[in-house]
């Protein structure tokens, strides 16, 4: 007592009222969890430098913003201060996350809104060069610097940047917009007598009694003759003043791209056609503004009439097109053409309708023509991280591009002028990200060479060589070199850490200062658990890797749950902040309080581990990335004390799929499970997805019935809980209503299905989150324990 009385009472009452107080606990309840970005924060995106390298600026919201509202731009000194909100017009001239840019990087040219912007790098200063109630998009800064082009109205402009000056490079009409020929004499639509009116375009062709009458009246009447010899006088001077030959577009056609090649002389013209009787579904909208019941549009199925994309080479001189053609006997997807620096070269990408073939293509622009570079062939599908990464190597002799042709996603180099593909990375990991440098002597290259579990960046020189790590954390690293590249903007994550936008010198393992700070305080209020990452042998031999979550005391006999990600192609096994499955992520930890061992795992189809893995699901969904399911089950009886008669499962999408598929062919293994948006029909579902893995159904309709779990419906014994948003316009409602149908049918009893009015695939309102995540949480209660 005698330190006390030195201490000022009103002190002494503080420290002792602070002891008093106990610690500040977060609530582990499904309604605290599922308040979302409201709890975890937002991730900072679309993050981008200012012209000087001073300053950056990104998307971003507090965690204490109202849901909906869209994301603000945000602005942060390098070091860390003066973190601030922009306000509406602050942030319409902010510098763009994207665009086209001169060579030197000083000007960059974006659309935004419908409009036209122009960022200065060296000023820091934006200007809206056009602001029409037209949309224009899609612009370029043309060779000279001082002028761009853009899209407007299915046509190509050029305008000047100095004087404003508007020219129209393309006369692009859609059908009904095309030019109508005159009446015949004496007809409906004829002008006054004397009008001065006069056709657009020659007369049609009519019957050989038409035609002889049409002569008789022009031979007759001076004024038929006069007025003809008008027309023809202005339709030959419009011919020379604007030789250009009108384009029209043929039913079902609409311009997608519009590109002008370097030289000014050719506009390359993506042309999309869609699918003739092709049929789209509809999806009813029942709670809405007007309170009448309103239908969305969406897609069509699988196996259904395409669209597809065409390219033409239009001349900008006379109109005339070419079409750009590969394998004419095949239906090919073109993309658009990649210029080399020097304007000279065009390379593009092009697919096979099937999937299973692409090609990069050198274009001659004169003669539509094009030669083959590289060919990628896959029995499956060709796919991959960086499927799509083209670009071009220092002095335009040679491109890059990436390819699993070993096996996993790598870089290589080509020559322009033909040869062999060399390998510039190899190894049993993935190149996820590629930025060639200013000079263009260094890739910066986001891999998983340091497992599949991180991902980091690292420098290559462009020739090959060496891989050198710049980043250190282990997590996820997203990183924007500065202009100068003598820094980097990184948005990084670790298992237990949401997304924050750190700043590191360009160096190896330089350390990084954290900007923001994105979560609510609550959040720091709980010890979340870095889940460790298991492997166990899948009954192929495969090694399969999980992340556990195991109670401190789990009893032997107790219950278990796997969760199954979503999307096939998706990877949940990892060292970073899980942007699409955070929820569940902080719902283990409710079902670990509650007594529950969970598992989740990156089943056969995951991304992050090459192309068998990515493959292994060809021709047979619910095939061995469900065996894995269930070997992974028998690992946790095995290993764990797991009681082999309360495990559950439940997923999301393809997570749902996966749950159902278990429910019904894998009864005696899974007392119950959820099925969130579930895809119970594959031959419903898009065609994109669908039909690169299980073919077309009219093609290959076995393996739309041993991958559809409505074909299985007959095995339900346990309980099952279905939950689905009714204006899901990706897996329709229609799907499980379809599957209600099949139970009904059955004389099935054991399951249940609630329904979200107003929820689409992806949930946004925080109370259909905890309405969903309570019924799972009643559900594994009731049944496993």
């Amino acid at each position: 007592m005698r330190l006390l009385r030195r201490i000022p009472l009103p002190f002494v009452l503080a420290i002792l009222l602070l002891q008093a107080q106990p610690a500040r606990k977060f609530a582990l309840t499904v309604d605290n969890i599922m308040r979302g970005p409201g709890l975890v924060g937002y991730e900072p995106a679309e993050v981008r430098w200012s012209g000087d390298g001073e300053r950056v600026y990104f998307q971003w919201k507090q965690a204490s913003d109202p849901l909906h509202a869209d994301l603000d731009t945000y602005v942060v000194n390098r070091d860390g201060g003066a973190l601030r909100k922009l306000t509406d017009q602050e942030a319409r001239l902010a510098p763009p996350s994207s665009g086209d840019t001169t060579i030197d990087r000083r000007l960059t040219v974006y659309a935004r809104d419908g409009d036209i912007f122009v960022y200065n790098s060296a000023s820091g200063e934006t200007r809206q060069v056009t602001q029409t109630a037209d949309m224009e998009s899609n612009p370029h800064i043309l060779r000279d610097g001082k002028r761009i082009s853009f899209t407007r109205a299915s046509n190509l402009f050029a305008m000047s940047l100095e004087t404003g000056s508007l020219v129209q490079l393309t006369d692009i009409r859609s059908a009904s917009a095309a030019p109508v020929p005159a009446a015949p004499p004496g007809g409906r639509g004829q002008g006054r007598a004397g009008s001065g009116a006069v056709a657009a375009g020659d007369p049609p062709k009519g019957t050989d009694s038409q035609e002889w009458l049409k002569k008789e009246e022009k031979d007759l009447l001076e004024a038929i003759r006069d007025r003809a010899a008008k027309r023809e006088q202005d339709e030959a001077k419009k011919k020379r003043d604007n030789p250009r030959k009108p384009f029209t577009l043929q039913a079902r056609q609409t311009v997608n791209a519009l590109q002008l090649s370097p030289d000014e002389k050719y506009v390359l013209a993506t042309i999309g056609e869609s699918g003739d009787k092709s049929k789209n579904t509809v999806v009813p909208n029942f709670v809405t503004e007007s309170a009448y019941t309103e239908d969305i549009p969406s897609r069509n199925n699988v196996g259904d009439v395409q669209g597809r994309n065409r390219l033409g080479v239009l001349s900008v001189a006379t109109g005339e097109i070419n079409w750009v053609d590969y394998e004419p006997k095949r239906s090919v997807q073109m993309g658009q053409p990649l210029w080399s620096e020097d304007g000279t070269k065009a390379v593009l990408m092009a697919r096979a309708a099937d999937n299973k073939d692409r090609w990069i293509l050198a274009l001659d622009p004169v003669t539509a023509k094009t030669r083959v570079l590289a060919t990628e062939h896959d029995s499956a599908w060709v796919d991959g991280p960086g499927a799509f990464t083209m670009g071009w190597m220092k002095g335009d002799g040679a491109i890059y591009f990436q390819s699993e042709r070993t096996g996993y996603a790598h870089l290589y180099s080509m020559p322009y002028d033909g040869g062999d593909a060399k390998a510039l990375t190899a190894g049993y990991w993935e190149v996820t990200g590629v930025h060639l440098s200013r000079d263009k002597s260094t890739f910066y290259l986001t891999t998983s060479e340091a497992g599949p579990g991180e991902r980091h960046l690292y420098s290559l020189p462009a020739e090959g060589g060496s891989l050198t790590r710049i980043t250190k954390e282990i997590g996820n690293h997203n990183a924007v070199l500065s202009p100068d590249e003598r820094f980097l903007a990184d948005v990084y994550s670790y298992t237990t850490k949401p997304p924050e936008l750190v700043v590191q010198e360009n160096r190896p393992l330089a350390p990084g200062k954290k900007l923001t700070s994105s979560p609510s305080p609550d959040f720091a209020d709980h010890a979340w658990i870095d889940a460790p990452i298991v492997t166990f042998a899948a009954r192929d031999g495969a090694t399969v890797r999980g992340r556990l979550f195991k109670p401190a005391r789990y009893p032997k006999g107790g219950p278990a749950v796997i969760f199954v990600h979503g999307a096939g192609y998706a990877q949940n096994v990892h060292r970073w902040w899980s942007p699409n499955y955070y929820r569940e992520y902080l719902f283990h930890h409710i079902l670990m309080e509650r007594g529950f061992l969970v598992i989740d795992i990156d089943y056969r189809g995951s991304a992050g581990y090459g192309r068998d893995w990515r493959t292994g699901i060809y021709e047979h969904m619910g095939g061995k990335d469900l065996d894995d399911h269930v070997d992974a089950a028998k690992w946790l009886v095995a290993q764990h004390g797991v009681d082999p008669k309360k495990i559950g499962l439940y997923g999301g999408s393809y997570g749902g799929f996966i749950t159902l598929m278990a429910m019904f062919t894998q009864p005696d293994m899974f007392a119950a499970g959820a099925a969130l948006r579930p895809v119970t029909d594959w031959a419903h579902y898009n065609h994109g997805y669908t039909a690169n893995i299980l073919n077309e159904p009219q093609a290959d309709a076995e393996a739309y019935r041993r991958s559809s779990p409505i074909y299985f419906a007959q095995g339900l014994k346990g309980s099952l809980l279905i939950c689905h948003g009714m204006v899901d316009t990706n897996v329709h409602f229609q799907d499980s209503v379809r599957l209600v149908q099949k139970l009904i049918e059955l004389h099935k009893d054991n399951w249940e299905l609630a329904v979200f009015p107003v929820e689409n695939h992806g949930f946004v309102e925080s109370s259909s989150w905890a309405d969903e995540y309570k019924r799972i949480l009643k559900l594994f209660e009731r049944t496993l324990k």
